[in-house]
């Protein structure tokens, strides 16, 4: 008897503390994926009758690594909805959606969780050379300390629920040099253009470049530095001309619209310099082949390969 009274009392006490926050039902959207709307800001996942949204008017995925959190509230929506029959993508993304199947039930996620979204590079290498580009990005999403309101108002608790990876594509940076260098007569800055984009060599230390022939297959070399030596890969959102460059003064037009540096190299491993100077009718030409250099934007990079040929440079 006393074991029976306890069992009960026990029961009781468990009955008496659920305050609607227990885990009453999983949501399983492993197996589904992450789509976004072209026509709104809906990012959602779909399974049979089911839908995960996430509403975020505004937003725009970056380009670039980096972490960000979005509090949800306001026009920042989570919402969980039950249909009467297979959802589509219609279904979400139309102004108009489908008569059916129709949205039977909702939950709807209170004020004050986050969406969190970490963003990083997704890279191809040419397997010919060992360059790698950025062709889009990862943007990893978690939900933390969400609560779904139910239509009966229980609350449903999730410290933390994986929404899910979303990619997007970015256009990769073009790199169509020519191999045709200028070098300014003060600065002795080489500089490679077409187009939008220049890559520049800066503050080249003495002797590296000079009116000397090299010994077959000894090149002078040299580490790229974050001053001396320094890479420097800039585009610009107008048409670079000659002009533009071995100024005193930086012209205003075109605009930069992206610019990346090459890491310092490190002794026998990479980002090395290597000149090959050989006669040219009656001046010399440079042969400038950068070895392992990696850019830099932030925390993202990108590689020019094992052995990238800068271009030639012709002095006299």
């Amino acid at each position: 008897m006393k074991r029976f009274l306890g069992i009960l009392f026990l029961v009781v006490m468990i009955s008496g503390c659920d305050d609607g926050d227990l885990f009453l039902e999983d949501i399983n959207f492993d197996k589904a994926t992450v789509e976004t709307c072209a026509n709104n800001d809906i990012i959602y996942k779909l399974n049979e009758k089911e839908a995960l949204l996430l509403e975020l008017p505004g937003f725009i995925f970056p380009s670039e690594t980096k972490t960000q959190e979005i509090t949800i509230g306001g026009s920042n929506r989570v919402v969980y909805r039950f249909f009467n029959g297979t959802v589509k993508t219609d279904n979400i993304c139309e102004t108009i959606p489908p008569a059916t199947p129709i949205v039977v039930d909702q939950w709807t996620a209170e004020d004050g969780g986050k969406i969190v979204i970490t963003s990083t590079p997704i890279k191809t290498t040419d397997a010919t050379t060992n360059s790698t580009k950025i062709s889009g990005y990862n943007h990893y999403i978690v939900l933390k300390n969400i609560v779904f309101i139910k239509t009966n108002n229980d609350r449903q608790k999730y410290p933390e629920f994986i929404f899910g990876d979303y990619k997007t594509t970015v256009t990769s940076i073009p790199f169509a040099f020519t191999k045709t260098l200028g070098q300014c007569t003060t600065s002795k800055q080489v500089y490679n253009f077409i187009n939008s984009e220049a890559l520049t060599l800066n503050n080249i230390e003495a002797g590296l470049i000079k009116n000397e022939v090299t010994a077959l297959n000894t090149p002078r070399t040299a580490l790229i530095g974050s001053t001396t030596n320094s890479l420097i890969y800039r585009s610009y959102t107008g048409l670079l001309t000659e002009s533009y460059f071995c100024n005193t003064t930086t012209p205003t037009t075109p605009t930069l619209f992206q610019e990346w540096k090459a890491a310092a190299g490190v002794a026998n491993t990479e980002g090395i310099i290597e000149v090959t100077t050989t006669t040219f009718g009656t001046g010399f030409k440079h042969t400038i082949v950068l070895k392992k250099a990696k850019m830099v934007r932030g925390s993202d990079d990108f590689s020019l390969g094992d052995n990238y040929i800068y271009g030639e440079l012709i002095t006299n």
